[in-house]
């Protein structure tokens, strides 16, 4: 049984997520039943265009199976993981590189791998109903999928943000960031994607329907004051001192509730990433993910999260000065 559904018509190549019940969570199966796919349809003539959908009202892909990366991260099966991750970041290389323009209607939840396979795209379409992050501090992985190339290109702070409070960006917001292209209301998008798979000039779908983003309710001044480029102690010191700032405290909660090496380590490549190319990033991260899975961390917040889901992990070291420099310099490669 595969979890991608693929058609073809009006010189449109259609893929189709549809693992409803885990939110499209991308396996090992879609990631290898989507690139050969892609593959074939990059040197195909007759198709013009790639478009992405998902079956769910409920999530474009809400990331990567990490269930059942982390079953054989303690089981001792680092090939499976090692395969899993290699496969991921090539279908995110290809995507980057695609030679057509490559659409994803993002109407739900994107998060983590649900990101690989859309931000890299050219053209990226939310609605109002779509929420974007990179969660993974809090499950005691790193944000991947080449997210340690684009989130440092981000808007001042905004990456670092993200990347280590997992905090989440809404519809319009993500395009105002630059992580989607077009606003589209949700209402919409069943004529837009029509539109699309009949043929329709994709400029001239999009025209009446995707409208303006002018700017952000986001508080961009605090994120460049708060999460500028100093060390990631500086920026949680400087979070937690700002004692009368309500937004400030809601982060530092959100960095509580985070490993304190995953932090660290994504602190560091973020900053390694705004100096390196997409290829550079996505192979950092490939060591870093072998690594970082075999970690007590890993475990124990995929645990807590998605496991039990008491939401209660017990990270060590639980303290972001008692992280050991050489664990850091280890993972990041």
């Amino acid at each position: 049984m595969s979890f991608i559904r693929t058609q073809v018509s009006g010189g449109v190549g259609e893929i189709i997520l549809d693992r409803p019940k885990a939110l499209n969570a991308l396996d090992q199966t879609m990631v290898d039943d989507m690139f050969p796919v892609l593959t074939a349809w990059a040197d195909d003539p007759a198709i013009e265009l790639v478009l992405v959908t998902s079956a769910s009202d409920r999530a474009f892909c809400a990331g990567g199976d990490i269930r059942a990366i982390r079953d054989a991260a303690v089981a001792g099966d680092h090939a499976s993981v090692t395969r899993y991750f290699s496969a991921e970041y090539e279908l995110d290389q290809l995507i980057a590189e695609y030679p057509k323009p490559y659409v994803a209607l993002i109407d739900g939840a994107a998060m983590g791998g649900g990101l690989g396979i859309s931000v890299h795209g050219e053209v990226r379409v939310v609605s109002e109903k779509a929420m974007i992050a990179m969660p993974e501090t809090a499950i005691g992985f790193i944000p991947d999928i080449g997210s340690t190339y684009f989130l440092p290109r981000l808007p001042a702070g905004v990456g670092l943000w993200l990347g280590l409070t997992g905090a989440r960006v809404r519809g319009a917001d993500a395009v105002a960031l630059g992580l989607a292209t077009h606003y589209v209301p949700s209402d919409l998008f069943g004529d837009l994607a029509d539109d699309i798979r009949s043929g329709v000039p994709l400029g001239q779908a999009l025209s009446g329907r995707a409208e303006p983003v002018t700017g952000t309710e986001l508080p961009l001044a605090k994120i460049a004051e708060y999460f500028s480029d100093d060390p990631i102690e500086a920026i949680v010191g400087g979070l937690r001192g700002a004692v009368v700032d309500e937004w400030a405290t809601e982060m530092v909660a959100l960095l509580d509730k985070a490993s304190p090496t995953s932090l660290a380590v994504t602190a560091a490549m973020i900053d390694l990433g705004s100096r390196s190319t997409l290829d550079q990033c996505l192979e950092r991260e490939l060591n870093a993910a072998e690594q970082i899975t075999r970690t007590h961390d890993f475990a124990e917040g995929v645990r807590a999260v998605l496991v039990d889901k008491d939401r209660n992990p017990r990270f060590d070291p639980a303290d972001l000065a008692d992280v050991d420099p050489a664990v850091v310099a280890r993972i990041v490669g």
